[in-house]
């Protein structure tokens, strides 16, 4: 065995007791949900017994994780900077574990349109923070006011704007792959109808 093979090793028996105790299971709890001994988890968790595939398996299905995410060991790009989109005043981070999946940071200015039919509407679910000011959240019919620190997470099957409460303010999305292929098309369908105030209200 290679020194990369026993550190990975290592790294699987310490990610495994520490979402154990993350989770707040004890040995016999994680033994049973996984159909194992307490003495064989014991001894995996310590170092004494194989790491068998197959244990494997159902110890990350016990734990709510995947096989991958139990063995992954890629350390690289641990910390990456913004996309700027200069153009619409954003910023974009992609996020690996969901590709299409993408963060966007965002300075609005504008409430959003009252005209329901310049709401969006397309497969997949958003999730946004305030992180200074107050948003406005426009659901169908409803308007929700999101503080600072608030959050919202919502359907994009809904149609959905959103805009400031008052003054400016800043948000940080999360776009689900569907939710991003459908803000690409209708941000394509809206450059080519109007360029102007690209970052004072979205969706």
């Amino acid at each position: 065995m290679t020194q990369e093979d026993d550190d990975l090793d290592g790294l699987v028996r310490k990610r495994i007791r520490a979402l154990r105790v993350a989770q707040g299971l004890s040995l016999e709890e994680l033994a049973h949900r996984a159909r194992l001994s307490q003495s064989t988890l014991s001894r995996i968790e310590n170092g004494q017994r194989r790491l068998a595939l197959d244990s494997l398996v159902v110890l990350a299905r016990a734990l709510d994780t995947t096989l991958d995410q139990l063995v992954e060991t890629d350390a690289e790009d641990v910390v990456v900077g913004p996309v700027i989109d200069a153009a619409r005043g954003l910023m974009r981070w992609p996020i690996k574990g969901d590709p299409g999946t993408v963060v966007v940071r965002q300075r609005l200015t504008e409430p959003p349109p009252d005209n329901p039919a310049r709401m969006r509407a397309h497969p997949g679910r958003e999730w946004f923070v305030v992180l200074s000011g107050a948003a406005s959240l426009m659901l169908g019919h409803r308007r929700f006011r999101v503080e600072t620190n608030q959050a919202a997470e919502f359907p994009t099957m809904l149609p959905h704007a959103i805009g400031t409460a008052g003054g400016p303010c800043e948000i940080l999305s999360i776009f689900d792959s569907d939710a991003r292929r459908g803000h690409l098309r209708t941000e394509s369908t809206d450059s080519g109808k109007d360029d102007r105030n690209t970052d004072s209200s979205r969706s």
